[in-house]
């Protein structure tokens, strides 16, 4: 058997696993340009229920306040994220290290139940005894969201950090170069694709976050999980499927120019190797 080609049983089983993964999402981006409105009858071609959709005020409020949530969440968890990662990788043995990895990776295996819980008592303890926050809402939804998104960019970044080819930095020390301008000029080109992957993984787990954000939410805060959530508990609406639709082509989107940036960045430092 040659090597780099499937054989006909890896080519089943490959097949049969993206259409596994992939068929209910392609059976909902076709019924959401249904115009009947039962989910599972065809009626006929219709952008009916996208108009519906750009319609609704609450349905493209919560879908506003989420992408302001993640968008923030993301950003923030990236820049703590990589500060994180530094001084795990490169800051060397120092008292308290196992004490402060774990902390940072705690929320990976932490229930999502109880990362909830625990920061609605912190924010109500914190109401009470600091006066601040005095409400709930899309602040502390954000202070949530960052507390469990900077552990997954963390990992993400230290990994590329522990595979880093530190010469390279040190040439650059070498050359007369100061410890930041290495940093920005060398070290975070490198590591870029990294950083575009945990701010795409952050951006995903906020904006898809129902359990935490239930907890931690208040009145007019109302994320789009939680919009979606209470929509279908009266009923599934081709709506929805429009907006699973739009979510989707967003996040190919997204994920093709992570892929494009990766790829450019990997050939800028290919090149530099070289």
């Amino acid at each position: 058997m040659q090597t780099g080609k499937l054989s006909t049983w890896s080519k089943t089983f490959l097949s049969v696993g993206f259409f596994f993964l992939y068929a209910p999402i392609l059976i909902l981006v076709i019924f959401s340009f249904n115009k009947s409105e039962l989910v599972t009858v065809w009626a006929g071609f219709s952008f009916k229920w996208y108009g519906e959709l750009f319609r609704d005020p609450q349905m493209l409020g919560a879908a506003w306040i989420s992408l302001k949530i993640a968008l923030l969440a993301a950003s923030t968890s990236v820049v703590l994220g990589t500060m994180a990662s530094i001084v795990m990788v490169r800051m060397g043995t120092f008292k308290g290290k196992t004490a402060f990895s774990s902390m940072i990776t705690a929320p990976l295996v932490m229930p999502e139940v109880i990362t909830g819980l625990s920061l609605l008592l912190l924010f109500v303890a914190m109401g009470q005894s600091l006066g601040w926050p005095g409400e709930r809402g899309i602040l502390t939804i954000w202070i949530a969201h960052v507390t469990f998104c900077t552990a997954f960019v963390a990992v993400v970044v230290s990994s590329r950090l522990q595979e880093l080819d530190e010469s390279i930095e040190e040439a650059a020390q070498d050359l007369g170069a100061p410890p930041w301008k290495v940093f920005f000029l060398v070290t975070l080109p490198i590591i870029a694709p990294a950083l575009m992957s945990g701010w795409l993984l952050a951006f995903t787990l906020s904006l898809d976050d129902l359990v935490i954000a239930s907890f931690v939410s208040g009145p007019g805060s109302t994320t789009l999980p939680m919009q979606v959530f209470s929509s279908v508990r009266m009923g599934i609406s081709p709506q929805i499927n429009a907006l699973a639709t739009l979510v989707i082509l967003a996040a190919t989107i997204a994920v093709f120019i992570a892929w494009w940036i990766a790829q450019r960045s990997l050939k800028q430092t290919t090149h530099i190797s070289k």
